[in-house]
């Protein structure tokens, strides 16, 4: 036995961070990995390529101020959007080529940064961040930019803020919950139950008598499988699961017919949000195609609307011209990619069939796929376009709806 694993550490013994409650950055914690790092820098030897996502998101999840109210976390991953946007936006307004270089990369370095955090099945502010900085900025770039060349109406204007303002609010309604599965009093007592074998199986020969109950709860069971889940009780949450509904992992629950988790809102789209959430897609496509074409007219107002993106000479003599006209690019990137998962909604809302469901169908390849995956059918629940949107849009909502803290806004 190793004495000195379980001895009392003496006065002059160092404490770890991790142990002591007067630290008010608290900013240290998986010891183990962070002492392994700093002996391999010390020493000049190289870190593990498994070292360093964990430090750094041990750091990232630990670092505190100390505010008036108490100790809140700072997300870092917030500072990327708020600091690095702006300032390659305006590097890329300087010249043609630092433009398509920088409008170019960062899709690229977005979608590297997804893949890095998607690994580790966490959540994190970075995407709904950008998101929302990305909107705040391109209206101030409008009001500041736009509005005092004199193009822009009065009731454009009001147009334009009332999309934003619009946006948002739907933003925040979508923000309020999927609509988690709540577990009930069968199945607390199932789960008390189950726990119950373990100390008097075995004095019964191998033979569970206290399961014998579990004959009656199968048919149960059964009547609230889904067709595309693998069985009626979730293994992570012990609760009984709808038909449709599925566990996300990164939220760490299950959510009633779950189609997806948005990074872009931080948050999984569920029954009780998902029409909030196709509605918050389309008012900021609306609102953002409008706002583009606006800016097209002002910056370029000799050439083609259709055409000014990819032809239109002279903007970069002026400094402001360029860097509205670079934020237009910015603007229609994002659109596109926004546009794309709007149209993905709409057919799988025609086929009466969730992006969970659709990607279960083609992985077990029980679907038929079309346009390379982009329409997927598998003839389970659809009753026909317009009874799928009638069913999508009439839908209840979950009972544990009005539940959802103000934090879940985050």
């Amino acid at each position: 036995m190793k004495w000195e694993k379980f001895k009392p550490p003496e006065p002059d013994d160092p404490m770890c961070c991790c142990e002591c409650d007067v630290d008010p950055l608290g900013c240290c914690c998986d010891c183990d990995d962070l002492d392994e790092a700093c002996s391999r820098w010390l020493k000049g030897e190289p870190q593990k390529p498994d070292c360093v996502l964990p430090v750094f998101g041990a750091v990232m999840d630990r670092l505190r101020v100390r505010l008036l109210p108490g100790d809140r976390r700072v997300e870092l991953s917030m500072v990327p959007a708020l600091v690095l946007l702006p300032l390659l936006l305006r590097l890329a307004a300087l010249h043609f080529l630092l433009g398509l270089v920088i409008l170019t990369a960062l899709p690229g370095l977005v979608l590297w940064y997804y893949y890095a955090t998607h690994r580790k099945k966490g959540r994190t502010l970075f995407f709904l961040s950008l998101a929302l900085f990305s909107l705040a900025y391109m209206y101030f770039l409008f009001v500041t930019e736009i509005l005092p060349r004199g193009d822009v109406s009065h009731l454009q204007l009001v147009t334009v803020t009332t999309g934003v303002v619009l946006t948002l609010i739907s933003l925040v309604r979508t923000k309020r919950g999927p609509g988690f599965v709540q577990p009930s009093l069968a199945d607390v007592h199932s789960t008390n139950q189950s726990k119950l074998p373990d100390k008097h199986s075995a004095s019964q020969n191998g033979v569970d008598q206290s399961m014998m109950p579990a004959s009656t709860a199968k048919p149960v069971e059964q009547q609230t499988q889904s067709l595309t889940a693998k069985g009626g009780t979730c293994p992570l949450c012990r609760v009984v699961r709808p038909p449709r509904a599925g566990h996300c992992r990164i939220c760490g629950g299950c959510v009633q017919r779950l189609d997806h988790h948005c990074i872009w809102i931080n948050s999984c789209v569920g029954k009780a949000n998902h029409r909030n959430f196709l509605l918050t897609l389309l008012l900021f496509l609306l609102t953002s195609l409008y706002g583009i074409s606006l800016v097209l007219r002002s910056v370029c107002p000799r050439q083609n609307l259709l055409t000014a993106l990819l032809y239109c000479p002279g903007v970069y003599n002026q400094y402001s011209s360029a860097l509205c006209f670079t934020c237009a690019w910015y603007s229609s990137i994002v659109t596109g990619g926004l546009l794309h998962l709007l149209v993905l909604q709409i057919i799988n809302i025609s086929y009466n069939l969730t992006e969970r469901e659709a990607q279960l169908a083609l992985r077990k390849k029980n679907g038929q796929s079309r346009l390379r995956g982009l329409v997927v059918d598998t003839g389970v629940y659809s009753r026909g376009f317009w009874q799928n949107w009638a069913e999508f849009l009439t839908m209840g909502e979950p009972a544990d709806r009005n539940s959802s803290a103000l934090t879940d806004l985050v």
